[in-house]
């Protein structure tokens, strides 16, 4: 998944706002985080302010659709 399709999916969560579509979010950083790093989820946890969406803070680790924190 390319960040910038990323970026639409997650606009389309952060537009929503409920603990389902935050699960949906972990789903998509967990693609970006295999296929492009941590750097690039944490830019678009910035970015799209997940932090105050859903509470993602940057250097979360994604994996599974799961949000571990380091």
């Amino acid at each position: 998944m390319t960040p910038d399709r990323a970026r639409q999916l997650l606009a389309i969560q952060v537009n929503f706002g409920s603990g389902y579509n935050a699960n949906s979010a972990k789903l998509v950083l967990s693609e970006v985080q295999k296929e492009h790093g941590q750097a690039v989820v944490d830019q678009l946890i910035r970015e799209m302010n997940l932090e105050q969406v859903f509470g993602f803070e940057p250097g979360t680790h994604f994996e599974n659709g799961l949000a571990i924190k380091n």
